[in-house]
């Protein structure tokens, strides 16, 4: 029981960083291309940096985002495995079922 429990922990803190627009904004960044803390910054100018970081540290305990001190940089980079994790758990049946309603609805009526 306490590994679903902390799956369902793990899950519930990528829901809530997948929640916000801005911290999908970042994923987008860092799909692109892993970047330095400031180069993530730059990226974003509608958001000041401390506002950033809170993000980061949202998306870093979802495991989302990964970062590695490089002297004195930050090099940021997108961990897909979790977003993998949420499709195949929940998005994936959800899409075979809504596939299969279709199929039905496409098929002529008799």
């Amino acid at each position: 029981m306490s590994g679903s429990v902390d799956k369902d922990a793990e899950d519930d803190r990528v829901f809530k960083a997948l929640a916000s627009p801005a911290r999908r904004r970042m994923l987008d960044v860092l799909r692109a291309a892993p970047r330095t803390t400031g180069e993530l910054c730059a990226a974003l100018p509608e958001l000041d940096r401390t506002t950033v970081l809170q993000h980061l540290r949202v998306l870093e305990r979802a495991e989302l985002v990964a970062g590695r001190r490089v002297g004195r940089e930050r090099h940021l980079s997108l961990s897909p495995l979790p977003i993998k994790r949420v499709h195949d758990r929940w998005i994936a049946g959800y899409m075979t079922a809504a596939v299969a309603l279709l199929a039905d609805l496409e098929r002529p009526q008799r």
